[in-house]
């Protein structure tokens, strides 16, 4: 029999299992089943320290802060793309390199070889930030890199969907990429319209009305075209909006995607700052409402929560 010092001396096995890696597969499955498990977006990729994982922060949009949601099990990674003077298009949220490089000036001002000269700052930049070893990466090489492991909800600031949606379908990648655009109550049905209708897609709502009374008419008017959108993006709204939105979107059978960052979108919800302290109180009081996606900047915190749930 061990004796009570041997037991001692043994190592101390953590009880929370590491998570699990995704992958394309399963994670397009998953969106398409909107009574499915909650799925996770990490606003910009994984940027924050992941103390848990033993992974530092990364610069926002760059391929370290993807391989940092890979090794998380993050489902989607949200990044944003630009269009660069001599027409790369590369990953940058701002209209600039200033905050988030140690360059200066407009993206489309710059070439991609001058773009490709600069460092990435650490986690979301500015000026006291640290310089990383970290490019702006392209739209093709994020993908590339990206492969089968993570699916990339794309951001475009620019008027370029179809150049980006091009660029995708060149590179194999229709199915694991997300593309959104504004929809408001005059808009036609965008999932059946070029170039929409070449990637899963979601509108994002845009409400005419304070109260938000016409988002659950937006729902049921953009799925009523020959091919439905995977989902819809919640805008800023009352709460009271919420129930109606979220069985507009039960009807058309499509997952409800809310942003959780800063003080949250859906009024008196909360946001990440209050998650951290009670996740139970913001993450889990938006899911039992309906939601079905998350995007968030606190990625390790919502994951550690949904392992728990």
């Amino acid at each position: 029999m061990m004796s009570l010092l041997m037991l001692a001396a043994l190592p101390l096995v953590s009880a929370v299992a590491p998570p699990r890696a995704r992958n394309v597969k399963e994670i397009h499955t998953a969106l398409l089943d909107p009574d499915g498990r909650l799925l996770i977006a990490a606003h910009r990729g994984c940027h924050n320290p992941a103390p848990s994982q033993a992974l530092p922060s990364a610069p926002e949009n760059s391929l370290m802060g993807l391989d940092h949601c890979v090794a998380m099990g993050i489902d989607i990674m949200e990044t944003d793309v630009r269009r660069t003077r001599d027409g790369y298009l590369v990953m940058i949220h701002d209209a600039t390199v200033d905050r988030t490089t140690n360059g200066t000036g407009a993206v489309d001002h710059l070439t991609l070889a001058e773009i490709k000269a600069l460092r990435l700052r650490d986690n979301e930049g500015e000026k006291d930030a640290g310089l990383t070893d970290q490019q702006v990466p392209t739209l093709d090489e994020i993908l590339a890199h990206a492969g089968t492991r993570i699916v990339l909800n794309l951001d475009i600031k620019d008027a370029i969907y179809a150049e980006v949606i091009e660029a995708v379908a060149r590179a194999g990648a229709t199915d694991r990429v997300i593309v959104k655009t504004a929809a408001g109550i005059g808009s036609a049905p965008l999932a059946a319209m070029a170039p929409y209708d070449r990637v899963p897609f979601m509108p994002i709502l845009s409400s005419g009305d304070a109260a938000g009374a016409d988002l659950a008419e937006i729902v049921t008017r953009q799925a009523s075209g020959r091919r439905h959108a995977i989902g819809i993006e919640l805008p800023r709204m009352p709460a009271a909006a919420l129930p109606g939105v979220v069985a507009a979107a039960r009807g058309a059978h499509e997952r409800v995607w809310v942003n959780t960052l800063w003080e949250g979108f859906v009024d008196g919800y909360g946001g990440d700052v209050d998650a951290l302290r009670d996740p139970d109180a913001v993450w889990g009081r938006l899911q039992r409402a309906g939601i079905s996606i998350i995007q968030t900047d606190e990625s390790e915190a919502l994951r550690r929560y949904t392992r728990k749930t």
